[in-house]
């Protein structure tokens, strides 16, 4: 049977309807927050390049690069889902798509394991981490990653479909065997999200149970914690653990159109990551919440005086 050809009977309206939206939003929030991020980056924290601003510096990029090819899915959606643009096109978003997804696990894992070595083991990173560290770890991260997508560049592209044929459509795996995308699925599942899931779970465990115990630790060294554990529970929630489980139900439940519909809204949520991931900044370096604290105290300023005038 065709791979296709799996879900031909059940209606794409809702896609349609529904992802040009979405995408439209997540495109312009996760610009506008990265771009502003890796600003304060380049022009406040250029003096202060720690561990963590080199890896939320290398996240921001990433988020950046894949927001740009969302326009073409705009276009795909709202186009009746014709790809337009050419095979190599559908690859390369399919392959950019694949790799923030896991750049974003990864990288937001080795924010997670330095946010532990440093409250559970902060005289050994004092002494002996430094940036360097973390730039030799963010070039391991890309690398892997690029590694471990590449399948995509070879699996995905455009083909016609449907009775009346009257336009090509983007697939992840256009050119796989259903084997090979069974066994890709569960290897890149596994190690791109199971395995950065697990180290970032027991590195906040060991967090966790330092800041309960220990009295020293400042209060604002505990809200770090708490916004970091919190977004990285609402991430895995949200966009990374339900796109990789539809994502193997839609390949075992090909006649099932709810498990369809399900897989391609997770979809759109895998990619809400690059809209939060700026929130996940502003436990990391200090120019970013301030300037959020700043906004915030000129707006509060701004109603009290716009209440008190006659």
């Amino acid at each position: 049977m065709n791979l296709h050809m799996t879900n031909k009977s059940c209606d794409e309206t809702f896609q349609k309807q529904l992802l040009p939206p979405i995408y439209g939003i997540e495109m312009c929030v996760a610009l506008a927050g990265n771009i502003f991020a890796l600003w304060l980056l380049v022009t406040k924290e250029r003096r202060n390049w720690h561990t963590g601003v080199v890896f939320s510096c290398n996240l921001a990029i990433s988020d950046i690069l894949y927001s740009l090819t969302l326009p073409l899915l705009i276009d795909y959606y709202s186009n009746e889902k014709r790809w337009k643009f050419g095979s190599p096109a559908c690859k390369i978003e399919r392959y950019l798509f694949t790799c923030n997804l896991y750049v974003s696990m990864f990288f937001i894992m080795c924010i997670s394991i330095n946010r532990y070595l440093a409250i559970v083991h902060p005289f050994f990173t004092r002494k002996s981490v430094r940036p360097r560290h973390a730039k030799i770890a963010s070039v391991l991260v890309w690398v892997t990653v690029a590694v471990i997508s590449a399948p995509v560049l070879w699996f995905a592209g455009v083909r016609e479909t449907g009775v009346t044929r009257k336009g090509l459509k983007c697939f992840t795996y256009t050119n796989a065997k259903p084997k090979q995308k069974l066994i890709f699925s569960l290897f890149i599942a596994t190690i791109g999200c199971l395995v950065p899931f697990l180290v970032t779970i027991a590195s906040y465990i060991g967090v966790i149970r330092v800041v309960l115990k220990n009295r020293n630790i400042t209060m604002l060294e505990k809200r770090k914690v708490a916004l970091i554990v919190a977004l990285v529970c609402i991430l895995y929630l949200i966009s990374f653990v339900p796109y990789h489980i539809l994502h193997i139900c839609n390949f075992h439940m090909k006649r099932s159109c709810f498990v369809y519909k399900a897989y391609q809204v997770s979809r759109g949520l895998a990619s809400l990551n690059m809209c939060l991931h700026p929130i996940l900044y502003m436990a990391v370096f200090d120019s970013i919440r301030t300037a959020c604290c700043r906004r915030n105290s000129n707006e509060s300023f701004n109603m009290q005086t716009q209440q008190s005038s006659p």
